[in-house]
């Protein structure tokens, strides 16, 4: 009966074994997009980023509404006093409370212009978001890949270990009814060793691009992956791509408004050169005891200022330069950045085309190597090739794989990098806001 139940625990915990890896959830390119926008911390400080210029608004408001004080003192003498004519000059107690506003503006109207580069900061850092999500998009797409590509590598590795295992073994059975020589089996020992190396280096990969995708990502550990791949006939029209991305590149958008946001700096900068006005409203309440025949007891008043500091030792020109400059500055980094831009998006096209155009030529390499491997296996079988004939075409047939694979899940990166460069890539991928 021990017996019976002990092997139906193993058989139990073989099957949970087996089923594990079936049972984690696979995720596709879309969905590991939504996941990973959520835990990212890159995103979310980049919507902190946000918040902070929608309070810096906030305060620029508050430059336009009056500020109202309340007040209010309570104040006990030794003892009351009188002067010669019986008149009170000091009383045992006094209070006095109010409420005050006040207002004071530029004649220039500058505090609108401090709303309105308020406002410019909220566009500006929404365009930072989106330039933000964009870039990670794209890392997340490359870690994506990267996986995948990890495990067509130890995929490949796997496929050449056993090839050379089984070449081993013919190698060994030659030679032993003496049509092979010792050096043979030496050389298939040595490459049987290296291709096991490959294995193990191929294994470690995977786990390290599984661990990046983690961290990025914020998926669980057991995680499958759906294998999908971008097919496109899309030609590269760098024209179009060009106007694709004066209208759709964020972060370009985000330059264009620090230019905007530079000029009307200098307009706030200028209007410290007109004077100030202030305008304040009061109601004041006053008690005491003894009360005085003089004593006002309630009180309401109001009265404009009109102030103009003429001189400030060079405050205002030095900050007006300075706002010039930066202006200018403003600027010089926007056309810079478009400059990169066209850079970046004829690389990327560039790029895409290479792989594009090489995809059809390493199917057919591989398709080449594999025929010539099967072939020269047929004929080292038969004793009509050499050992160095079956490493040549083991090593061709290798290569070939490597490079099909890299080339296939390059090409994935490099079309959503094109998509990136001419500022489609969020719509593309349909992430949301």
């Amino acid at each position: 009966m021990k017996k019976s139940i002990l092997y139906l625990m193993l058989v139990l915990a073989s099957g949970a074994m087996i089923a594990s890896p079936s049972m984690a959830r696979e995720y596709t390119l879309s969905e590991i997009y939504q996941k990973a926008l959520k835990s990212s911390e890159k995103i979310e400080a980049a919507r902190e980023d946000v918040f902070i210029a929608q309070m810096s608004k906030n305060k620029a408001w508050s430059l336009l509404i009056p500020r109202v004080t309340a007040y209010g003192t309570y104040n006990l003498f030794t003892e009351d006093k009188y002067n010669v004519s019986g008149i009170l000059v000091q009383p045992d107690e006094s209070g006095t409370w109010g409420v005050r506003a006040d207002q004071s503006f530029s004649l220039s109207a500058r505090e609108l212009d401090a709303l309105k580069i308020a406002g410019q900061s909220i566009t500006k850092s929404e365009y930072d978001l989106d330039a933000v999500k964009s870039e990670f998009v794209l890392a997340v797409a490359a870690s994506f890949y990267d996986v995948l590509k990890a495990q067509k590598a130890l995929e490949i590795a796997n496929a050449n270990l056993d090839r050379l295992t089984k070449y081993h073994y013919l190698v060994q059975a030659r030679m032993k009814v003496g049509e092979l020589t010792k050096t043979a089996l030496l050389r298939a020992e040595g490459e049987l060793s290296g291709a096991r190396a490959d294995d193990l280096k191929a294994s470690n990969a995977l786990q390290l691009a599984r661990a990046a995708l983690v961290r990025i990502t914020g998926v669980e550990q057991d995680f499958q992956l759906k294998d999908e791949q971008i097919s496109s006939s899309e030609v590269c029209e760098l024209d179009r791509l060009r106007q694709s991305a004066m209208d759709g590149r964020t972060d370009l958008k985000s330059y264009d408004m620090q230019t905007k946001m530079a000029e009307q700096q200098v307009k706030y900068a200028r209007g410290a050169f007109w004077p100030n006005v202030g305008l304040f409203a009061v109601y004041n309440r006053a008690d005491q005891s003894p009360i005085g025949s003089t004593f006002n007891r309630e009180s309401v008043f109001g009265g404009v200022s009109l102030s103009f500091p003429f001189f400030e030792g060079g405050l205002r020109i030095a900050e007006y330069k300075e706002a010039r400059a930066r202006e200018r500055q403003a600027r010089l980094a926007y056309d810079d950045f478009k400059k990169s831009v066209d850079i970046e998006l004829k690389a990327a096209c560039l790029d895409l085309d290479t792989l594009k155009g090489s995809l059809k030529f390493l199917e057919d390499q591989q398709t080449f190597a594999k025929d010539n491997y099967n072939a020269v296996m047929k004929q080292f079988e038969n004793g009509l090739a050499t050992s160095l004939d079956v490493m040549d075409a083991n090593t061709l047939l290798l290569t070939a794989d490597r490079n099909l694979a890299e080339a296939l899940y390059n090409y994935q990166v490099a079309y959503l990098n094109v998509k990136k460069s001419s500022g489609t890539l969020l719509r593309f991928v349909n992430v949301g806001k």
